[in-house]
């Protein structure tokens, strides 16, 4: 009976031992790879911030949807001014303006330009495709289809969301956009009731529960919830 207690006894203390370790560790790994799995994330959010914003330029509204947004990388074209001579101090005291000065350079009178002091004016717009523009450094084209895939999370795609805000104040239409990813989507392979904490946690502080950038409740400067 006594080596019956006694061997009791040293197993509910390392089952103690074990729990009180796992309370600690646990959490802690969580953490890690909850830090290192976002890492990743935000490095396409930061990169789809990007392409939206010179989607929005050549649009007037953000890309809807993730098909579209990986067409434009590929298939759009950014303009771009090569500039040459500046109008110094004395010419735009004199009103001639960069619009002004280029109708002149249009118009090809060379006597008209020579009278402006244009000879050394050019304005030359040429067009480089988005990705080349944009990407090129940190993605290779075939990698592109994979900028809105969600990392560690079986191909699920980040959510896109756009809308037309209108201020209250000025009642002026501005186009919003949001992309996110939700912890659901990239740690549901981890410690489920650490994931079940995480979320409580941010539900009773009322903040979005995983990654996003932009906002369409509000615009925010299209800024990160990390940041």
């Amino acid at each position: 009976m006594k080596l019956a207690f006694r061997t009791l006894l040293v197993i509910a203390i390392c089952a103690m031992c074990y729990i009180c370790v796992t309370s600690i560790t646990v959490p802690i790994e969580f953490e890690q790879e909850q830090a290192k799995r976002e890492q990743q994330i935000i490095k396409k959010l930061v990169d789809i911030r990007k392409v939206q914003i010179e989607y929005q330029k050549q649009n007037d509204h953000f890309c809807p949807n993730a098909d579209t947004l990986v067409n434009f990388i590929l298939e759009g074209k950014l303009p771009v001014v090569l500039k040459e001579g500046t109008l110094s101090d004395e010419q735009l005291k004199n009103g001639l303006t960069e619009k002004k000065a280029l109708a002149i350079i249009k118009r090809g009178n060379q006597k008209e330009i020579a009278a402006n002091g244009l000879e050394n004016f050019r304005r030359d717009t040429t067009y480089i495709s988005v990705y080349e523009t944009l990407l090129a450094n940190d993605y290779t084209q075939e990698q592109i289809a994979d900028l809105v895939v969600i990392p560690f999370s079986n191909g699920t795609k980040f959510q896109f969301d756009t809308i037309t805000y209108i201020s209250a104040a000025s009642g002026l239409p501005t186009p919003l956009f949001e992309v996110s990813a939700h912890y659901d989507t990239y740690l549901s392979d981890l410690n489920r009731q650490q994931l079940i904490n995480l979320k409580d946690k941010q539900t009773k502080m009322n903040r979005f529960n995983g990654l996003k950038v932009g906002s369409v409740v509000e615009p925010n400067n299209n800024s990160g919830n990390w940041e």
